[in-house]
């Protein structure tokens, strides 16, 4: 993790003896980036990024603008929930701006497996939810920047198939803004525990 593209690129002009081309920088971050993701990163997140430890999140077929967005926000020391300091800001650290582009390009590319099941009732209340929010509560419906499916749109991220247990310890860190964003902290505030319990068990059934 420690290893940076900019020593990468050194290490190969010492072995060729010219300057290294955009495109081949490009590949080398690629290559890079594939060799953390395996080996570093695939240790938590699994080599191909379906995770099946439901504390991490699953990355594969993930936003690829929202990855890179994250992972500088791990490098930066800007997102502050428990999992972010505890692991995150120190794994990011080092990493440059092209290999940072590189995972998220990986991981992006890759398929996402099918979620677990769960227990009929709670999927078809968070299924609800999802799609029509709460009136009476204020919530608005999910789908809107998540997307129909939970596939993500824009720089919201994909959220179908995500462990159901990682979905309800990120809804409790905006609800509690130790993840500042405030347009997530409006949505959770205004959710109670069952409801939350409920879109997370829908959203781990999705693909």
């Amino acid at each position: 993790m420690k290893t940076s593209l900019r020593l990468l690129a050194v290490m190969l002009i010492a072995a060729t003896g010219k300057v290294l081309a955009g495109d081949d920088l490009e590949s080398g971050a690629r290559m890079h980036a594939e060799r953390l993701a395996i080996g570093v990163c695939g240790s938590c997140h699994g080599p191909q990024g379906n995770s099946t430890l439901p504390k991490y999140p699953r990355l594969a077929g993930q936003n690829e603008h929202y990855l890179a967005a994250q992972l500088r926000a791990f490098r930066g020391q800007t997102r502050g929930d428990p999992d972010a300091i505890g692991y995150m800001w120190g794994m990011a650290n080092n990493l440059d701006d092209a290999t940072i582009d590189a995972l998220a390009a990986y991981y992006s590319k890759k398929a996402a497996l099918a979620g677990g099941g769960g227990d009929p009732a709670m999927v078809a209340r968070g299924r609800e939810i999802y799609a029509h929010g709460v009136e009476a509560s204020g919530v608005p419906a999910c789908a809107t920047c998540h997307g129909d499916a939970g596939e993500g749109r824009g720089d919201f991220p994909r959220l179908a198939g995500q462990h159901s247990q990682y979905v309800l310890k990120q809804l409790a860190s905006f609800q509690s803004n130790l993840r500042n964003v405030a347009v997530m902290h409006g949505v959770a505030s205004t959710l109670n525990s069952p409801q939350m319990e409920a879109v997370a068990a829908y959203l781990q059934t999705l693909r």
